[in-house]
């Protein structure tokens, strides 16, 4: 048997999905930003796309930008927002948490060459943001804070709408990282108040190289690319029509099943933390806490009893048909321990033999019973004698 536990790196395109994206690669070939016949029917077609996703985040489709991806909508955002707020107020510094995306954490340290400071505060033990930690972080020269809405290693869940009340007590602004926790929570920017959010396709069953930023409305920002003047002169470049479409139709997929997925991702989850615990429940750990999204389950075997060599665990395990991740997939071509983990206080070697689980909606039970029996074999072969 063959199973796929790596949804959090990518997820399999759904039929319906590329069945969408198969007529407008076909068909609707036009260029947006042309007048003619065939651009016009590709830009109504972007824009009720567009609408769709704002309708399932509750926002305009205004506030909606197409970017390539989750990675260029945090740089978008966090450099954008940080950058205009200086330019305008002169503020200078960017809170955030020690267990963000690299995407986030990247920008960041970059951004010190134009002047913007960051503060990386750091996390519990469960990888989740502590709002007390938060809120002694946050100084008159604080422009922005970003926490991560879902930890796309260990799943933690942050609570972004009580960081969103300290932003009004401290006329701050929020940004979340919420690319593993679109379509699988429901998602109000409104209620959050929170002033922008990225998401990213191919983490919901949609396509590769599409993703988006919410930025509301009177929100500053200065652009990331120049060189056209698509998405309202705040994002160049023709956008990737059949991508955007395939990206509402997943999202469409989504709203229609979200609790379904919820609920099953859930029960997945349970089964497999029943299993590990009858294989090693004092040697096996189980990382992120009690709040943790269903779709993630990370574990990390003990040093003083496993070989934690990352590379030699998640090959057997590919070898013996089950596909998962030792962390982050932007960090997995290149083995080394969690900064995630490291963050979280265990030790390099520990951290090192973190494994990465994460369920989709085509998972079923026979494939997590599948991969415990070799995760069983795994432990008796990696248990130091």
């Amino acid at each position: 048997m063959n199973v796929y536990f790596d949804n959090a790196a990518t997820t399999p395109l759904h039929p319906k999905v590329i069945e969408k994206m198969n007529s407008v690669l076909s068909n609707d070939f036009g260029n947006p930003s042309s007048i003619h016949s065939y651009g016009r029917k590709a830009k109504v077609a972007i824009e009720e796309a567009r609408e769709t996703i704002s309708d399932f985040i509750n926002a305009k489709p205004s506030e909606i930008y197409f970017t390539s991806g989750g990675t260029e909508s945090n740089n978008f955002i966090i450099s954008g927002i940080s950058r205009a707020v200086f330019e305008e107020k002169s503020k200078y510094e960017i809170v955030s948490t020690n267990v963000e995306h690299h995407s986030i954490i990247d920008t960041i340290e970059a951004l010190k060459m134009f002047g913007i400071k960051n503060k990386l505060v750091p996390t519990n033990k469960f990888t989740s943001s502590e709002i007390n930690t938060i809120e002694e972080s946050i100084s008159n020269n604080t422009s922005l804070v970003t926490s991560i809405y879902v930890n796309n290693e260990t799943g933690s869940i942050n609570p972004i709408d009580k960081i969103s009340k300290l932003k009004k007590e401290n006329d701050v602004l929020l940004h979340s990282d919420a690319v593993q926790a679109l379509g699988k929570f429901k998602i109000d920017v409104q209620k959050l108040e929170i002033d922008s959010l990225t998401g990213s396709a191919h983490k919901i069953n949609g396509p590769k190289g599409i993703g988006f930023a919410y930025l509301k409305s009177g929100t500053p920002i200065t652009p990331l690319l120049f060189g056209g003047s698509q998405e309202r002169n705040r994002r160049g470049g023709t956008e990737n029509v059949a991508g955007i479409l395939g990206f509402a139709e997943a999202i469409k997929i989504k709203n229609e099943n979200l609790i379904a997925d919820f609920n099953k991702a859930s029960y997945l989850k349970q089964k497999f933390i029943e299993g590990i615990k009858s294989i090693d429940s004092k040697h096996i750990n189980i990382n992120g806490g009690s709040k943790t999204s269903p779709f993630i389950l990370n574990i990390n075997l003990d040093s003083e009893y496993y070989n934690t060599d990352a590379e030699s665990l998640i090959m057997y395990l590919d070898i013996n048909g089950v596909a998962v991740s030792s962390g982050s997939a932007c960090t997995s071509g290149t083995i080394k321990a969690s900064h995630v983990l490291l963050a979280a206080g265990f030790k390099p070697k520990d951290a090192a033999g973190a494994i990465r689980f994460s369920f989709g909606y085509q998972n079923t039970i026979e494939e997590v019973n599948y991969a415990l029996e070799v995760l069983q074999k795994l432990a008796k072969k990696f248990r130091i004698s």
